[in-house]
């Protein structure tokens, strides 16, 4: 089973400023990387990059999508870029639904479902759920249906006061990833959409301290900052991990990202699949 999100794409980020020099400067500078060091990564020299982000010398196209590679910009904020320096945008932006992208949608639903018992979904750049398997609905039983209106979130999900932050026993330390993860990526991306999602779920009350009752997580469990969560009077434990899409040619693809939930210890392993046969 999947949940298809219905949200509206994020729209184009507009330029600060009509040149594309400033723009070029500021990525540099989020990067911190010096004129010179950007100038021996792009084949280039450090008087070319310093005319470029003065506006004394206009970049061909080549030259704007060579620097923000080595500026490890993203792929919608490249097309900013490219719009800023008077050329068109490179990379599409289909939507997720359009008959273009079935053979990814199609691979993407049987990967999480390939993944079940144990929870798999897909999120876009605003945490926005695009696809969940059984195993994340198993975790969402008992939400309020008012938090499970679509588009559904996953971090307003997970932190919020009655979604499932009251069910995560080390909800301050699974918090703090999650901030910390959200942090990175308003960095990445500079979106004034998600930076509004962080401020929201960041606000969210959390107790004084976690809920220390039940059985202590098992031995083996601490490779990785597992979150514990409470499931039918049992708890559960899990370690995530995320994938992304190698060299993405498509804005929507570019910030799909794929999370697996992976049992921590065996108690959970046998719980999920006599769950979830």
């Amino acid at each position: 089973m999947t949940i298809i999100a219905s949200g509206d794409a994020a729209p184009p980020t507009a330029p600060a400023d009509p040149g594309v020099g400033p723009l070029l400067r500021a990525w540099r500078e989020e990067r911190r990387v010096s004129q010179l060091e950007l100038a021996l990564r792009a084949d280039s020299s450090a008087r070319h990059v310093s005319f470029i982000e003065t506006g004394r010398s206009r970049p061909s196209e080549e030259m704007v999508l060579r620097l923000a590679e080595h500026l490890e910009v993203p792929v919608r904020e490249r097309n900013a870029l490219l719009l800023a320096a008077g050329y068109a945008p490179r990379y599409p932006e289909t939507p997720l639904t359009d008959p273009a992208l079935e053979a990814l949608r199609e691979g993407m639903e049987r990967l999480i479902q390939g993944y079940e018992p144990y929870p798999a979904l897909v999120v876009d750049a605003l945490y926005d759920v695009v696809a969940a398997n059984r195993g994340i609905l198993m975790l969402l039983e008992g939400v309020p249906e008012s938090l499970l209106v679509p588009p559904l979130n996953a971090m307003r999900l997970t932190l919020h006061p009655e979604g499932l932050a009251p069910r995560i026993r080390n909800l301050r330390e699974w918090r703090g990833h999650l901030l910390a993860q959200m942090g990175r990526q308003i960095a990445l991306r500079r979106s004034q959409r998600l930076r509004a999602l962080y401020d929201e779920v960041s606000a969210y009350p959390v107790p004084e301290q976690d809920d220390e009752a039940g059985p202590p997580a098992e031995p083996g469990a601490c490779f990785a900052l597992p979150m514990r969560i409470e499931h039918e009077g049992r708890t559960l434990s899990f370690v995530s991990s995320i994938s992304t899409f190698n060299t993405p040619m498509d804005v929507t693809v570019s910030e799909l990202a794929i999370e697996t939930f992976l049992p921590a210890d065996p108690s959970t392993v046998k719980y999920l699949h006599s769950l979830l046969p």
